[in-house]
């Protein structure tokens, strides 16, 4: 169930924004040179958003979510958000797919920030 403030970066207005909204999430981490993931990654889409060109995104199994999303276009309609958490700094970026909100968070882990080069 999306969060009052997912709900808010998805573009969630009126008296949605007070009911209960369902999401498919998709989680990973991302590895660098090391043993210790460098990037957790989490994809929220909001189950109503999952119709027409977006229904795909359900099954992208072990498929990246930027070669679907980026595949026909090098650019899309966003808004990005960055945050200090407890884990670490945080990008989130809400995009427009067909019409369709979906939300993109990674947080930049502290191996990320502490792999020698």
């Amino acid at each position: 169930m999306l969060s009052l403030a997912q709900k808010k970066q998805l573009n969630v207005t009126g008296a949605m924004l007070n009911r209960p909204m369902l999401a498919w999430v998709r989680e990973a981490q991302l590895y660098g040179n090391d043993e210790h993931p460098w990037v957790a990654a989490q994809s929220i889409f909001p189950l109503p958003s999952l119709k027409g060109h977006a229904r795909r995104l359900q099954q992208l199994k072990g498929t990246p979510i930027g070669y679907v999303l980026f595949k026909r276009s090098r650019t899309l309609p966003n808004q990005r958000f960055i945050q200090q958490t407890a884990e670490g700094w945080q990008r989130q970026t809400r995009y427009d797919w067909y019409g369709r909100q979906l939300l993109i968070s990674e947080t930049f882990l502290p191996a990320f920030v502490t792999t020698d080069s």
